[in-house]
């Protein structure tokens, strides 16, 4: 499974090598986790009804006025729920392209409380040489 989170173009006017030198080219930066596991039958239907309610009042709490779970028919949230019953369970995680030694040891330090083995690969260099 990838997850994706923020992207942003990247201007070469930002980079300081473009007053030195103009060999600079625009750029996008993203992120992105790729994990793999296997998917599991969630059994517990209470478990589920808690991760439900929790991510909706996550989710709905900066609204004026936040919807519930318990707004909808209880027939209905059962029926979406039983569509619901799997995860994916996580047995490595690998992480890339981390511009910065300060910032591999930030991501290696919240990553080492995991119980899942992790690959930090902290490519800091392009293939020519310039600095990512």
């Amino acid at each position: 499974m990838i997850f994706t989170g923020t992207e942003r173009y990247v201007t070469p006017a930002w980079y300081a090598s473009k007053r030195e030198h103009g060999k600079v080219v625009p750029t996008w930066n993203y992120v992105t986790v790729q994990v793999r596991g296997p998917a599991r039958t969630i059994e517990d239907p209470a478990w589920l009804r808690v991760q439900l309610d929790s991510l909706t009042r996550q989710q709905e709490a900066p609204r004026d006025e936040p919807w519930n779970v318990s707004d909808a028919p209880e027939a209905f949230v059962a029926a979406q729920m039983r569509a619901c019953i799997e995860d994916i369970g996580v047995d490595a995680i690998k992480i890339g392209m981390i511009g910065g030694a300060d910032t591999v040891r930030a991501v290696a330090d919240v990553l080492a409380g995991l119980r899942v083995p992790v690959v930090l690969d902290p490519v800091m260099v392009a293939k020519g040489g310039a600095a990512l």
